[in-house]
């Protein structure tokens, strides 16, 4: 009788250790063949900031990603990555494993999209090409590009951040709010404008906020960086004999519904901008100017022209009389009559 006790002992206690070592095998299994093993499938989710773990599998599940809820919670278990998951937005495979899912949850392998901010952008522009990729609230952008509390944390001391949008190609996440995107544009600003540059400004007789909005004038005029330090000397030149700058740009800025063709009758509005109307810079920058911009404005050509007018073929003919001009004018528009 006792050794059949002890037999019965056994085979109770090898119960469970077999069932425990079937477990564990069926769980490496799990956690190391792929989601989907005959075909491969591109899946998009996105875990929202302060989802739950059992959210986030839910997501995930509905998504194709989580096939066996209880095996998913028990790797997960192991892992210590009920706490760990990170939101955002993430772009995966069905090819993968739930172990390679976890991991890839844990580290934060969010999706990013690079971004390029051209020169010249204006408010309007940045805001629809960041909108292009869903990463703002145009709303929220434009609230935060006129909030004077906002803009003074990033040391903007204007009335809009217009300006003060460095362009470049950055890369953001849609777990970044409308918030961060922006400081991280200005950011790059103060990176690319520094106090030095600020202070070379100062001793030409420019304020910071008249260095910039300058600069994005000269930007506007030109897309060729050779040709800014004429353009800029032009505008020096006539700043100094009191002419207005005349800068087509500056007539359609604050335009609704400009279609790209500046017109005559722009040349005529009654707005603080146009430089046909005011003297001297307008209030404010009129587009987001890149380096070669602000350079051009600290190191203008040493020349005497007051006009240019277009090639047509993005370049400008430069002249220091005003019969020179219109004489180039004649040549380049043939028809039409002189407007700077």
């Amino acid at each position: 009788m006792k050794k059949k006790a002890v037999k019965i002992g056994v085979y109770l206690f090898s119960v469970p250790v077999a069932a425990v070592a079937v477990a564990v095998a069926l769980l490496l299994i799990y956690a190391n063949s792929p989601i989907e093993s005959n075909r491969i499938t591109k899946v998009t989710v996105d875990i929202p900031t302060g989802s739950s773990f059992l959210k986030a599998a839910r997501i995930l599940e509905k998504a194709g990603l989580v096939t066996n809820k209880p095996l998913f919670f028990a790797l997960a278990t192991i892992k210590q990555a009920s706490r760990s998951i990170r939101s955002g937005e993430y772009e995966l495979t069905t090819s993968i494993t739930p172990l390679q899912l976890i991991d890839k949850l844990v580290r934060g392998e969010i999706k990013s999209y690079r971004v390029l901010i051209h020169e010249d952008f204006n408010l309007k522009d940045v805001a629809a090409r960041l909108s292009s990729y869903k990463l703002i609230s145009e709303k929220v952008f434009f609230e935060l590009a006129y909030d004077e509390a906002f803009l003074h944390s990033m040391g903007v001391l204007a009335d809009s951040v217009e300006g003060y949008l460095f362009p470049d190609t950055y890369t953001f996440t849609r777990s970044m709010s409308t918030r961060q995107i922006m400081r991280k544009m200005v950011d790059r600003f103060w990176e690319k404008i520094p106090p030095d540059m600020i202070n070379q400004a100062a001793e030409r007789g420019l304020t910071p906020h008249e260095f910039v909005t300058f600069a994005s004038l000269v930007g506007k005029e030109t897309g060729f960086s050779a040709e800014k330090p004429l353009i800029a000397a032009v505008f020096y030149n006539r700043l100094k004999k009191r002419m207005p700058l005349q800068s087509d740009p500056t007539t359609v800025y604050d335009l609704e519904d400009f279609d790209g063709r500046v017109l005559r009758k722009h040349y005529r509005r009654e707005s603080p901008y146009n430089t046909y109307r005011i003297r001297g810079l307008p209030p404010g920058p009129i587009g987001n100017p890149g380096l070669d911009s602000f350079l051009a404005v600290l190191n203008p050509e040493d020349v005497d022209y007051l006009y240019f007018v277009s090639r047509k073929d993005g370049t400008h003919y430069f002249t220091s009389t005003l019969e020179e001009h219109n004489r180039a004018v004649r040549q380049y528009r043939q028809n039409q009559t002189a407007i700077r």
